[in-house]
């Protein structure tokens, strides 16, 4: 009896897992929009970003009260985490809020070159043939989306938002690169340490860009809800990807977190009204090409 039922507990598993890594990908190719909302009604993405990681570590901490007595120990690279990883969202939000989606998108999906890099480099991982196809694709893809020559005779973002796409995705990389070195932490830690950092980075990013932290007496009704909103979609995300990622391999996740710019592209010109130019669309399809080769860098 129990060996009849273990196929099917397994398969269930498995589709939760599934489920996780496709609801975090449409969760972050839809959560610009009510970024933006906020953004209209005059709260800045910063401003934003810190109240609603506020909202969702109070939830959380509520939720996971019984856990926090380890707090003090744990290790201290769970710092560089939250740090990494705060800068790594704020940046997105700000860039999504300004910015085109679907560029912002596309120069954020370089992370898996510097995730290869780093990897080289610093984990002193061997890059197989296929992750130096991956650094060439990408790379070239790059190119093509971002050369204008009536801009610059580089190829280099053109405004703040597409450099700060640009730094997100290398946070990213790094992000994944620290998380691959602390396997001893739990999904809770590891949720904390990106959501504390998220309302750090914030904070500080607040102070030293002279905008004022609007006061909660300031926000309507329906202002509150949108950060409400965001805060429980950025929890479960957060969540339901982190089980993900630990129980499938590396290979078959970053497929999956493909599933984000469908999404991003399908909402961008539904709500935004935003459409790519061609050399977009090339360089985009070579950089999603370089995206899988990476992920097939690995024979996890």
């Amino acid at each position: 009896m129990n060996n009849a039922n273990q196929p099917q507990h397994h398969a269930s598993g498995h589709y939760l897992v599934v489920f996780g890594l496709l609801f975090g990908a449409l969760c972050w190719g839809i959560i610009w929009y009510p970024y933006r909302i906020m953004a209209e009604a005059g709260v800045s993405g910063a401003v934003s970003s810190f109240y609603t990681y506020c909202i969702a570590t109070v939830i959380a901490g509520i939720y996971f009260a019984k856990y926090w007595r380890g707090i003090f120990n744990l290790p201290f690279s769970i710092i560089w985490l939250g740090i990494v990883a705060g800068w790594t969202n704020l940046a997105y939000v700000l860039a999504v809020i300004d910015g085109e989606v679907m560029r912002v998108m596309l120069l954020f999906y370089l992370s898996p070159l510097w995730t290869l890099i780093l990897a080289h480099f610093w984990l002193k991982e061997k890059t197989q043939l296929v992750g130096y196809i991956a650094i060439a694709v990408s790379l070239i893809g790059a190119f093509i989306m971002l050369y204008d020559p009536q801009v610059s005779s580089l190829p280099l973002p053109k405004n703040t938002a597409e450099w700060l796409a640009l730094s997100s995705g290398m946070g990213f990389s790094i992000t994944n690169v620290i998380t691959r070195q602390s396997t001893h932490l739990s999904i809770r830690a590891k949720s904390f340490a990106v959501w504390l950092g998220v309302l750090a980075v914030s904070l500080v990013f607040i102070i030293f860009s002279n905008n004022a932290i609007s006061a909660p007496s300031v926000f309507s009704l329906s202002n509150w809800l949108v950060m409400i909103l965001i805060a429980i979609l950025l929890m479960a995300a957060t969540l339901l990807v982190q089980y993900g990622v630990t129980r499938m391999p590396a290979t078959r996740a970053s497929v999956l977190f493909l599933f984000e710019l469908v999404v991003a592209a399908i909402a961008s010109y539904y709500l935004a009204h935003e459409t790519m130019a061609i050399n977009e669309w090339i360089g985009g399809s070579l950089i999603i090409a370089a995206a899988i080769f990476a992920a097939f860098n690995h024979g996890d």
